[in-house]
């Protein structure tokens, strides 16, 4: 299994890759019987072309959810979308929170922090901030924020116990998130689980469902409430070029293992010396 810093950089390459394309270039990125990588990418994405606040030249696909759509923003709100890519999530939320509010964008993609802020001056939107960064060490002051938003960017990270760390250290008591994620609700093949390239398409770094919910109860959050939920499933095509035939109608035959979840979760209000103090 690659280490954590090898998984980062994979995560790195990928992403600084895909910020270059368009959402319909990656999307259409199969190549004849063998599919290119980046299709992985975008077989979880939602429609987000309704939400007011959308604008498609910062919408590359890479979402597994609508967590800004369930994200219960209200006007004046500081908000921070964690792994903001091209801003997709950051307008939305900014349609949201008005032009009272603000809006902070984290990535640690240079080329995806580069296509934001583009993104961003080109609509004037100034109530709108991208920081470069890592999720696990954010670079925001504590207790700054009303919401957290993040689509399918936590299952990127190896260590997803430091993030929620993060998030609750950086939210306002009372505050809350809505997280779209990627989970498991079984094991992955070993060849999937291994694969560094699965890893970048959200897929091998995914967490068993109850662990993850596990996770955000002993982070110190309350009131956790499941969104929104569906199966992911993997087409053949991508799965063949981990698995042999056998493997993979016997992946099948388990079932969906695969499936995003939009979660909610609060800080307490009384909560002002961490974690460990709301369990």
């Amino acid at each position: 299994m690659p280490t954590d810093l090898e998984l980062k950089n994979a995560v790195r390459e990928k992403y600084s890759e895909i910020a270059l394309q368009d959402k319909d270039a990656n999307a259409a990125s199969c190549c004849g019987a063998t599919c290119c990588s980046s299709e992985v990418y975008n077989i979880m994405a939602d429609d987000y072309s309704q939400l007011e606040g959308y604008n498609p030249d910062a919408d590359l696909g890479l979402g597994c959810g609508l967590p800004t759509e369930f994200a219960r923003i209200e006007k004046g709100d500081v908000v921070i979308d964690l792994g903001s890519g091209a801003g997709n999530d950051a307008f939305i939320a900014r349609a949201e929170t008005g032009d009272s509010g603000k809006v902070i964008g984290i990535d640690f993609t240079e080329a995806m922090i580069a296509k934001a802020r583009q993104n961003a001056e080109a609509r004037g939107f100034n109530n709108v901030e991208f920081r470069q960064g890592d999720i696990e060490q954010m670079p925001v002051s504590d207790a700054s924020a009303d919401v957290i938003v993040s689509n399918c960017v936590l299952n990127l990270v190896p260590n997803k116990a430091g993030v929620f760390s993060e998030i609750f250290r950086v939210l306002k008591p009372g505050g809350h998130f809505s997280i779209s994620d990627v989970v498991l609700t079984g094991p992955l093949p070993d060849d999937l689980r291994q694969a560094a390239e699965m890893y970048a398409g959200c897929v091998s770094g995914a967490s068993q469902r109850n662990e993850y919910l596990d996770l955000i109860a002993r982070s110190g959050f309350c009131n956790t409430t499941i969104q929104k939920e569906k199966d992911i499933v993997i087409p053949d095509d991508i799965l063949s070029r981990y698995l042999d035939p056998s493997a993979v109608a016997a992946f099948r035959e388990q079932g969906s293992l695969i499936r995003s979840i939009t979660v909610y979760a609060e800080k307490p209000e009384a909560c002002n010396c961490g974690p460990d103090c709301c369990n």
